[in-house]
């Protein structure tokens, strides 16, 4: 773990270090995503059936088998605990109605001459997302990808996750069955992502594709990109902290091990003026890492990834927050909302000592799927306007083109576009 402070001689190096965390080797395994969304565009679900062997250790039977069936998603709901049960109700209304408020709408403008402008906001025809399901399954990110489809009006939803040994994560179909949703195919990696970019005789091709995912599932959203749209390029999940003396040290080292037990690869990082809570906290993650249940998982991460800051004032703090970008932002301080306006980047912001990471994994209502590794910069959380596309409106009247007909000519003419010219001067009544 990085424990430094920020006049430290080794600090320029360790901060670029975080900085650098985002990256993955998209080159080392281009070629192969390559290939396997070749044989997928050309071989379609034969090809499909050969990765899912190779990969899931397990061979469809025909192309039938490669769907979940809507019994067994009713079974698995049918089945589960009922407090769990209305937890999952409790997660699904705070998200939905969340996302309404997000839904972007159309609007007209008109002008005393008769000219018309608007946008028009329509849903894609249909989405494709891909949900984990290998070392772990999320419920919670079906949710989350389903919902802002729903909220947007997309018509044909689509899911695709692993099923290791043939083994459905009987959690995720009741999410699937809560979600009203019925296309889920037994389909994952980058074998996934091309069946939804290209189709296949059972998979249909989609317009936009969604959802985290590992080193190859990102290579391939990458490379499909531009025949669908993609909401991100998501890489490992991190978490950042801004605290001052008044935070807990138990809360922050639970906060920051909340991160680091998703993934090897995640990153925890604490930024704060207090030497003291540094030190605090430093400790209390050792205590902590003993009763994780993940715990391997965790310390890598911590060892490998995490990092704890002092600096001078809060000022420095936020200043080296912006520059990290963390895909989760926790203000541990008294007065959170003071600091807000000078937090730039981030992809989702967490105000309050009571206000832990988790409860916006879970319930809060805005969305988990977030950008990171410094992406927040330029990134936005999935919403639902990743489901849908604006359309300008345009409607001029006899009177408008008149009014400024011969200047688009005028700049049509420059440019050197006869036709493009002409086309508004056969229009004008000069």
């Amino acid at each position: 773990m990085i424990f430094t402070n920020s006049k430290a001689k080794d600090f320029t190096q360790n901060f670029e270090e975080l900085l650098g965390r985002g990256k993955m080797d998209i080159a080392h395994v281009s070629g192969i995503v390559g290939n396997i969304i070749q044989e997928i565009k050309t071989q379609k679900n034969a090809a499909l059936k050969t990765h899912i062997a190779k990969f899931d250790n397990w061979t469809p039977k025909d192309d039938s088998d490669l769907k979940i069936s809507t019994d067994s998603m009713k079974k698995a709901y049918d089945s589960i605990d009922e407090k769990l049960k209305v937890a999952l109700h409790l997660s699904y209304d705070r998200i939905k109605a969340y996302h309404q408020k997000q839904k972007p709408k159309s609007w007209f403008d008109d002008e005393p001459n008769g000219t018309i402008l608007g946008q028009k906001v329509t849903p894609v025809d249909s989405a494709g997302l891909y949900i984990p399901g290998g070392k772990a399954a999320y419920p919670s990110s079906l949710l989350m990808n389903v919902i802002p489809a729903q909220v947007a009006g997309v018509e044909q939803i689509i899911v695709c996750t692993p099923t290791p040994d043939n083994e459905p994560n009987e959690l995720l179909l009741a999410a699937c069955h809560l979600c009203g949703v019925s296309e889920v195919y037994k389909v994952g990696g980058a074998s996934a992502i091309a069946a939804m970019a290209y189709g296949t005789e059972t998979i249909p091709k989609v317009d936009v594709i969604t959802g985290p995912g590992n080193i190859f599932v990102a290579t391939a959203k990458k490379m499909v990109f531009g025949d669908v749209n993609i909401d991100m390029i998501a890489g490992p999940s991190e978490i950042g902290i801004l605290a001052d003396e008044s935070a807990n040290p138990i809360h922050l080292a639970v906060d920051l091990l909340s991160q680091a037990e998703h993934d090897e690869m995640a990153s925890s990082i604490l930024i704060t003026p207090s030497q003291k809570l540094a030190d605090e906290v430093k400790v209390e993650i050792e205590n902590w890492l003993l009763k994780l249940s993940r715990q391997e998982i965790a310390r890598k991460s911590i060892e490998e990834r995490g990092a704890i800051i002092v600096t001078s004032d809060m000022d420095e703090a936020i200043a080296l927050m912006n520059e990290i970008a963390p895909e989760h932002l926790e203000v541990a301080t008294n007065n959170p909302f003071e600091l807000l306006p000078f937090i730039k980047h981030a992809g989702a912001i967490f105000l309050g000592h009571n206000t832990p990471e988790a409860i916006g994994d879970y319930v809060a209502g805005p969305n988990h799927t977030l950008p990171t590794g410094g992406t927040a910069k330029f990134y936005s959380p999935l919403g639902v306007e990743n489901f849908m596309k604006k359309t300008s409106i345009i409607s001029f009247s006899a009177r408008a083109i008149n009014e400024i007909g011969e200047e688009c000519a005028l700049i049509a003419n420059t440019e050197g576009l006869t036709a493009h010219e002409q086309s508004v001067r056969v229009r004008l009544s000069k």
